[in-house]
């Protein structure tokens, strides 16, 4: 079974626009570092990635130790959790949007996705009809997109984004 460590970010952004499912509809086993679920519980009362996690959103885990290969990039307690657990929990798969915590993965041979490909993913295995649509929300509700990149996505899979 496919386990995906999720960091803050991506949590945020589908929690905004109603589309955590997705997470939990790709990943198999969604585990949220005890770090990261801290980061969210301290949102904002209203919020939806708060509200999740408040409810028990996400298995909780903790990495046993934090290997030097990762504190040495100087990430947040989040995405560090978030490293520590996939190289610990291998195969695991690293959820993340932060460029440098992105760089990080890929240079500790972490399998990596981030938002835009959870959203591209769903919309190729059916779960929902139009990456575009959600992308468009996820920009309004603040996740900053490039809109060259998501052209270029979204037009590998048959749609169109229209720059803003």
């Amino acid at each position: 079974m496919s386990v995906w460590i999720v960091n803050a970010s991506p949590v945020i952004a589908l929690a905004k626009v109603r589309q955590l499912q997705l997470l939990d509809a790709l990943g198999g086993e969604v585990w949220l570092p005890e770090a990261v679920a801290i980061e969210l519980v301290a949102g904002p009362e209203g919020d939806p990635a708060r509200m999740a996690v408040v409810a028990n959103w996400g298995r909780r885990c903790s990495p046993s130790a934090i290997p030097d290969t990762v504190v040495e990039w100087g990430l947040g307690a989040g995405e560090t959790a978030v490293l520590a657990v996939a190289m610990e929990r291998q195969p695991a798969t690293a959820v993340l949007d932060d460029g440098m915590a992105r760089s990080a993965a890929r240079a500790l041979g972490i399998p990596l996705i981030g938002t835009l490909g959870v959203v591209v993913r769903a919309r190729r295995v059916g779960i929902i009809p139009s990456a575009g649509t959600v992308m468009r929300d996820l920009k309004d509700v603040g996740l900053r997109l490039d809109d060259t990149l998501v052209g270029a996505v979204l037009e590998r899979i048959g749609e169109r984004w229209i720059r803003t």
